[in-house]
């Protein structure tokens, strides 16, 4: 092991949490339990296995699916918890403050790939998701598609054409060619959650016209016939495999495709309401790891000695922590804010963004001045912090990296201020 907490050098330090107008008696129960498992159960092993670049393991998912965190966001009906996307958030800080994958991975839960107009089979599709038993990887990236989600050419088409043998072609299966990039968690998976162009896009519907979401069931451990995938080396992010997968003549049934009840063509824009809950919560994850950074330098600068006395005499330090402290509390408020409105149904998409961007920035920025107060012991894998640092650098990258934030949130600013128009 090779954390500083593993090897009892200092306390494992945990703020209090925080109080909110947002948090109810039963919403602070919540987070307390979370918090309980994040630092008993999850923390150890994210010293242990993220410096191996070892995958979460099968025992703690199990721990994860037994606690109802895979259903957070799904009904009591179907076997979830029945809570909002503020509690995901809660649940979502709480277990990133100890490893950001584990934050992560409920992502892949929670419904993901449950869309369904035939309720019997959403209703098997939810169960299934609630229990941990369905946990999916997102194939939507490619080399050459990234925050521009429209410029996919990963191909889906049928595999009979009308008219041959009778067949109704919306009967007929699918061939998907293309490759996938930064698809995490893929090999471990239940099933792919793919993006596929289904067709060009038609004269004034845009570019995401034609793109459809596909569901490419699989077994956990190996991918199906006509899928190769290589693994990503990445500098941090580690708890779970990232890959670049490659679709070669991969035959699809027809129920592959997720039906929505909209226009064949129309997937991707009604996969479009999931990217505010994924905006926020991965506001909530940077938070966690900010806060990770902030409570491991405060346990470090009051039992580090320089000059004779602790380094959180100096005012240096001091002046540093105040900001963490400050830039943590204002990224949480955006956050949970964000995630009220979004309970409560409202729009909430220059929210949303405004809480990923202010939160992944902060992050970034916290976790350097951690790594700072630590000195040279910041910069070895013997202490935790370094592990803070490099996943928050992430958090400003996927789910829309901070300039398409920035380009939402300015849009919206224009938008609702057409012609210039002054207050004067």
């Amino acid at each position: 092991m090779t954390s500083w907490q593993s090897h009892n050098l200092y306390p494992v330090r945990t703020l209090a949490p925080s109080t909110s107008p947002y948090l109810t008696p039963d919403r602070v129960e919540f987070q307390q339990e979370a918090r309980a498992f994040a630092m008993d159960e999850v923390l150890p092993l994210a010293n242990e296995l993220d410096p191996r670049h070892e995958d979460i393991p099968d025992q703690l998912l199990e721990q994860m699916a037994e606690l109802g965190y895979f259903g957070v966001l799904i009904g009591r009906e179907d076997g979830g918890l029945g809570r909002g996307v503020l509690d995901y958030c809660l649940l979502s800080e709480e277990l990133a403050r100890a490893w950001l994958s584990v934050g992560s991975i409920i992502a892949r839960g929670n419904g993901t790939g449950c869309d369904s107009v035939d309720p019997a089979r959403r209703r098997e599709l939810l169960r299934r998701s609630a229990a941990g038993r369905r946990i999916g990887a997102i194939a939507f990236s490619e080399p050459g598609a990234g925050s521009d989600l429209a410029n996919v050419t990963c191909s889906a088409v049928r595999s009979v054409e009308s008219g041959e043998s009778g067949e109704d072609p919306r009967d007929a299966g699918w061939v998907v060619n293309g490759t996938k990039r930064w698809v995490g968690h893929a090999r471990a998976a239940d099933f792919l959650h793919l993006l596929a162009r289904t067709r060009a896009p038609r004269a004034g519907r845009g570019p995401s016209d034609g793109l459809e979401l596909f569901l490419v069931d699989k077994e956990r451990g190996s991918f199906p016939e006509g899928i190769t995938g290589r693994p990503i080396d990445k500098v941090g992010y580690f708890g779970m495999t990232t890959w670049e997968l490659d679709f070669s003549d991969v035959r699809l049934p027809a129920a592959a495709l997720q039906d929505t009840g909209e226009e064949e063509g129309q997937g991707f824009k009604h996969s479009l309401r999931w990217l505010n809950v994924a905006r926020v919560q991965t506001a909530a994850r940077a938070v966690g790891l900010a806060r990770g950074a902030l409570e491991d330098a405060l346990s470090y600068c009051q039992q580090r000695v320089q000059f004779g006395e602790p380094i959180g005499n100096q005012q240096a330090i001091r002046h540093m922590l105040a900001d963490m402290s400050a830039a943590v509390a204002a990224a949480r408020q955006l956050y949970q804010h964000a995630a009220w409105l979004v309970d409560a149904g409202q729009r909430a998409n220059t929210e949303t963004s405004q809480a990923k961007l202010f939160a992944s920035e902060a992050a970034e920025r916290v976790t350097s001045q951690a790594l700072q107060i630590f000195g040279g012991n910041g910069y070895t894998t013997e202490y935790s912090v370094e592990r803070y640092w490099r996943d928050a650098r992430l958090t400003t990258i996927f789910e829309g990296t901070s300039e398409i934030q920035r380009r939402i949130i300015a849009d919206a600013l224009l938008s609702e201020n057409p012609a210039g128009r002054s207050g004067r």
